[in-house]
């Protein structure tokens, strides 16, 4: 079903096994809340630009590790027995990823990005269809325990060393992990876009009527397209 308003969504909850196949991405609609089971990987700025910019490769296959990539920073603290345990993570804004996500799908075959906002339907579009990829977001601030409690193992942390704990690539068993909601769809459509088209249709009258300010302060404005925000 394709959705082209957000009146048409309906959040239906879906549990999905990773590494993820195609044809379960393909049944996901905008809006679906999705919790993962299975094995994923987090990896930011760090990741992408040592594996793309200096072109170093990570000690183990990709098809090895999983084709889920989580944009977020770990609450890692060391075991007695040598180990980690990520207790929380943390998501971050998956916008400035688009200089590189072209040459990460090619390089490691990820088909699920999550992150923080999204990005534009333009970029879905030209980079992720393309990919046969879907990007989820996380659901709000402040969350970053709740989705730890669906980390029940650490598999691997590769590059902890020349990374540091929040840029590392950790390997993760999840279950139950979530709850995260397909922001893109596999035409590359945005739930967000579609949220401020709906809201945009009658915010101009929010602004109608309203007199202008006293002191005209930066920033002070009764006309929303000269507003800054």
């Amino acid at each position: 079903m394709t959705i082209t308003s957000i009146d048409q969504v309906t959040m239906d909850q879906v549990r999905l096994r990773c590494p993820v196949r195609t044809d379960d991405l393909r049944a996901l609609k905008l809006g679906d809340v999705v919790y993962l089971d299975g094995v994923i990987y987090t990896g930011r700025e760090g990741l992408y630009h040592r594996l793309l910019d200096e072109k170093q490769e990570l000690p183990v296959p990709w098809s090895t590790v999983s084709n889920v990539n989580f944009h977020c920073s770990p609450a890692a603290s060391p075991t007695e027995g040598g180990g980690y345990n990520v207790r929380a993570v943390t998501a971050t804004a998956s916008f400035r990823f688009g200089k590189w996500m072209q040459a990460f799908f090619e390089k490691t075959g990820a088909r699920l990005i999550i992150g923080k906002g999204g990005m534009t339907s333009k970029d879905y579009k030209r980079l992720y269809v393309p990919n046969q990829a879907l990007y989820l977001t996380t659901v709000g601030y402040g969350l970053g325990a709740m989705y730890g409690r669906g980390i029940t193992g650490v598999r691997a942390a590769h590059w902890l060393k020349e990374l540091g704990i929040a840029q590392a690539v950790w390997v993760l068993e999840v279950s139950n992990m979530g709850p995260f909601i397909v922001e893109s769809d596999s035409e590359g459509n945005s739930l967000f876009e579609l949220a401020n088209k709906k809201i945009n249709e009658n915010l101009a009258e929010v602004y109608q009527g309203l007199p202008q300010p006293v002191l005209r302060r930066f920033g002070e404005e009764t006309d929303r397209r000269e507003e800054v925000v």
